[in-house]
């Protein structure tokens, strides 16, 4: 059985005080019996979350990391120093990369395949925009990430995937609980063809206007294992509420 899992991508937002009663609060919400959890803060609080989760079941994670191992790349993060830094997960191939960074998906491969050697778990990020959709490309795109990115990698152990339809994101847009189900039903059939032993068991995640009002309709569905949640993750209590949905 696949155990839930929920992600927290904090994006280009925190500060100390505001990280440090985010996570007081809550963690004071949680109950013992409920999903696996992972915040991902910028990388400057890393270590601040690090300190502020010691105690809790709760892991850290990271919102990108470079394909490089190290030299002189200024301002790139590696995955090796991320796993020094505390982090078990780190975010790869999100659309915001892939919009504003121009991110390839042989990019996004070479993440992945970092991320793996650094003993780190990745959350593959997939998903489509309005115009693909309605124009009948969903699922020809997600499967072209799905292969471009895992194509190469010898096994897709300890590895998670999140589908987030591009339109969703930030806009208050969700997908239907039957949208999200069938594409990740697609999802998992394309991974399991890929790799027969580890791709039926892989966690796959919605992400898209997550929210405490919807979360639970959504983690009914056969194939949604979890989310990785955007807004909804820096309110403390919505972001509870979600956890215990899954």
């Amino acid at each position: 059985m696949r155990h839930p899992l929920v992600i927290a991508n904090w994006k280009m937002h925190g500060s100390g005080a505001f990280n440090q009663a985010l996570v007081e609060a809550f963690l004071s919400l949680l109950g013992k019996h409920r999903a696996e959890c992972v915040l991902c803060p910028p990388f400057v609080y890393l270590g601040q979350l690090k300190d502020l989760l010691r105690s809790s079941d709760v892991v850290l994670g990271a919102q990108d990391c470079s394909h490089i191992a190290q030299g002189a790349y200024t301002g790139e993060v590696s995955a090796q120093m991320l796993s020094d830094c505390g982090c078990q997960w780190v975010i790869v191939g999100h659309s915001e990369r892939r919009q504003y960074h121009q991110e390839s998906d042989a990019l996004v491969a070479a993440k992945l395949s970092m991320a793996q050697r650094a003993g780190l778990s990745p959350v593959l990020c997939v998903g489509e925009t309005q115009e693909q959709r309605e124009a009948g490309e969903a699922q020809g795109v997600v499967k072209s990430q799905l292969l471009g990115a895992l194509g190469d990698l010898p096994d897709l152990q300890g590895l998670a995937i999140a589908y987030e339809p591009v339109w969703a994101i930030g806009t208050g847009l969700t997908a239907s609980p039957e949208q999200a189900q069938d594409m990740h039903a697609f999802i998992r059939g394309v991974v399991s063809d890929l790799d027969e032993k580890n791709g039926p068991a892989l966690r796959l995640l919605y992400g898209g206007s997550v929210k405490a009002e919807n979360a639970a309709e959504l983690f009914a569905q056969a194939d949604i294992d979890g989310a990785l949640v955007g807004g909804a993750s820096l309110d403390a209590q919505a972001f509870a509420a979600i956890v215990s949905a899954a």
